[in-house]
Order: C-alpha cells, then structure tokens, then sequence
C-alpha cells in the first residue's frame, strides 16, 4: 500500500491491486475516509498509518456499493459508515451481495481474511447534498452510470474530488447505463474545475488538465461505444487487453 498527502489536509492510500484509492481528508480536527484498500494486510495497517498522520477518522463514506470499495469496516469496525441514498436501497436490493463478490474475489487470488465482511448498520445521505466534516462541508454529488448507484465527493476546503469510478488513468468507463454516465461525466465536469486535485477510485491522482482530458477521453470512447464499434482506439495507457474485455462487455450490457 502507498500512502501519499495530496493536500495538507488529504492523504490517499492506494492498495496493491487495481490501483484502488481510500482517501482520508481532515478539517476542524475531524477526518473522514472515503473508500476503501482491497488486502487485509493493508486493512490491518490503515488505522496505524492514519493516526500517525494525524488522520484518525471519526467516521467512513464510499463512492459506491461495488466490495472493493466497501472494506472500511474491516478498518475501523466501530466507526459510522455513510453511504448515498442510492447506494442504500442497492444495498437494501442485494442483500449480501457485496460479501459474495468478495469471498469469490478473494478465493480468486487466494487470499484469506481474518472473517467475513460485516457492513452492520449504514446510514443513508441525502444526494445530492452535503455533510459537515469538522468546520467545513462535504459536497455529495449524484454519480451513477458505472453503476446504478454513486455518489461523486468533493471536497471544496482542499480542493479534492473523489469521483467514484470515473476519470481514470488507468481503466476505461465500465459502464452500466451509457445515458446516466454521460450526465455523469457532465456533472463532474465543472467539478474539476473546481478542483486541484482529482482521486479515481482506481488509478493516480490527477491534476486538473489531466482530469479535463480524461472525461474528454471518455466522451470520446461514449460516442464509439454508442456507434457500436467493435475496436475502438483507447486512451493512450488505457488500450490493454484487460480494457478489451472491458470494452467488450460494456458492447454485450448496450446490445442487451
């Protein structure tokens, strides 16, 4: 896991597998994690890391019900976890959903957890809306598309933008409704122009330009998928045979 301040009041810590990004910001005294990192070892480590960094949180949020995201509580078992108004009634629709994915994941790549994956109670969020952290506010943003749920996080006191699953470096849009992620990406779009600093879920975190090319990126991959093309050029650092597949699914979900 690596661990990087983007701001003096924002670290990211970013998991081993699928450049998967937990980011902890801080006002008033208070911090609060978003998301997740994927292994137990980094789960085990995160508290320590945090607290030595003066980032020991008082509550979690995620970007979406997706289990990558959802590890938090494995973290920090006693803390509060906030999720979306959307993402609630996912989670209220698929009812251990998310463990079933990870314990399929994790005998995948044999990993083994001390046990199981317990979300316990969630509190629901108004999106969109916006939370107190300490003496500032947490923007919510709607942010589905990729999946039926999401919500889109900025932080506008340090200029940080945890989009979810969007505006990556490193992965195409997987998409689930080409319509909502288009007013996704139209949504966040004056977002980054807010922005010093845009944090996928998956990937590095971006500068504002570079985040402004990748949604022109992903405007432009939209308007293939939408043509139907079968070999579509990707984005520079993003055209790998893993991002095939995932073009090739995302094909199958529109055809269907």
């Amino acid at each position: 896991m690596r661990v990087v301040a983007v701001h003096r009041d924002a670290v990211v810590a970013t998991s081993r597998i699928w450049q998967t990004n937990a980011v902890a910001l801080r006002a008033g005294g208070e911090a609060m994690l978003i998301d997740s990192p994927y292994f137990p070892d980094e789960l085990e480590l995160l508290p320590q890391v945090l607290a030595q960094a003066g980032f020991e949180p008082v509550g979690l949020l995620v970007t979406h019900a997706d289990f990558d995201h959802l590890l938090g509580r494995a973290a920090f078992p006693g803390l509060a976890l906030g999720v979306g108004q959307p993402t609630a009634e996912r989670l209220w629709a698929e009812p251990g959903a998310a463990q079933r994915e990870l314990r399929a994941c994790d005998e995948e790549l044999y990993v083994v957890r001390p046990r199981p994956l317990s979300l316990g109670a969630w509190q629901s969020l108004p999106v969109p809306g916006k939370l107190e952290l300490g003496d500032e506010e947490l923007e919510l943003h709607p942010a589905d598309g990729h999946t039926a749920d999401g919500t889109a996080i900025f932080a506008p006191f340090c200029g940080v933008l945890c989009p979810g699953d969007y505006l990556s470096d490193v992965e195409i849009p997987d998409v689930a409704d080409l319509a909502a992620y288009r007013s996704t990406l139209a949504r966040l779009a004056p977002l980054v122009e807010r922005a010093e600093t845009v944090v996928p879920g998956h990937g590095s975190p971006l500068v504002p330009d570079r985040a402004r090319r990748i949604l022109e990126e992903d405007l432009a991959y939209l308007d293939a998928l939408e043509r139907g093309e079968e070999r579509p050029r990707l984005p520079e650092g993003r055209d790998s045979a893993r991002q095939r597949e995932i073009h090739a699914r995302n094909l199958e979900r529109l055809g269907g």
